[in-house]
C-alpha cells in the first residue's frame, strides 16, 4: 500500500511539473498563483526612513509621441507602475490597479511604464478593458527609479518622498492604500 501511495504522489508531482513546463498552460497558472499574492496590501514606508526623489529628470513618451516630462509632477501625488504585458505578477495586480485608477484618476498622477511595443500594449489594454494611459521611457540612462524586476510600483507624496516602494504583485485597491492616498491628498 505504501508503494502505491508513493507512486501516486510521484505521478502527481510529474503532472504538475509537466503542466508548468508546457508554455500554453504555464502563464495562466502563474497569473492564477500571483493573484493570491496580489491579495496582500503593499507596505507603507516608515516616515523616519522615507527616501526622497533626488531629481525629476525623467522623460516618458506616449503612443502618439507626446513627451511627458516628470518635472511636471512636482507638488503632486504620483503613482508609478513598471510592468509588462507578458509578466504574470503584473497581469495579476492590474485589476486592482485599474480600480484604484478609476477612483483617483482626477486626483493622482498615474504613470504606467513599460518597454513593450504599443502593438502588444494596445492588445493587452483592449482585451482587459483597461483605461489608463501607458508610457515608454525615453532616457533609459535615468537611474531615478532602480527597477531590476517587475512589477515595481511607487507611490510618491507631494514633497517627493517615496511612501510606497513595492516589488511584486499587490492589492492596490486595498483600504490601506486608499487611506494612504487620501492622507497624501489633504
Amino acid at each position: 500500500m505504501k508503494f502505491l501511495k508513493s507512486q501516486i504522489s510521484n505521478l502527481i508531482f510529474l503532472f504538475v511539473i509537466a503542466i508548468l513546463v508546457i508554455l500554453q498552460t504555464r502563464k495562466p497558472i502563474q497569473v492564477f498563483l500571483n493573484k493570491g499574492f496580489a491579495l496582500i496590501s503593499p507596505s507603507i514606508e516608515n516616515k523616519e526612513k522615507l527616501t526622497k526623489l533626488s531629481s525629476y529628470d525623467w522623460k516618458l513618451k506616449d503612443e502618439q509621441g507626446q513627451v511627458f516630462d516628470f518635472e511636471t509632477v512636482k507638488g503632486k501625488v504620483v503613482f508609478i507602475n513598471f510592468w509588462a504585458t507578458w509578466c504574470p505578477p503584473c497581469i495579476a495586480e492590474m485589476p486592482s490597479i485599474q480600480k484604484l485608477y478609476n477612483d483617483y484618476e482626477d486626483k493622482v498622477v498615474f504613470l504606467f511604464v513599460t518597454s513593450d511595443p504599443y502593438s502588444e500594449i494596445n492588445k493587452f489594454l483592449d482585451k482587459n478593458k483597461y483605461t489608463f494611459k501607458v508610457y515608454r521611457p525615453i532616457n533609459r540612462d535615468s537611474n531615478l527609479f532602480e527597477v531590476p524586476s517587475i512589477p515595481r510600483t511607487f507611490l510618491i507624496d507631494k514633497k517627493g518622498n517615496i511612501i510606497i516602494d513595492e516589488s511584486g504583485a499587490a492589492n492596490w485597491n486595498s483600504e490601506k492604500v486608499q487611506k494612504a492616498i487620501d492622507e497624501l491628498l489633504k
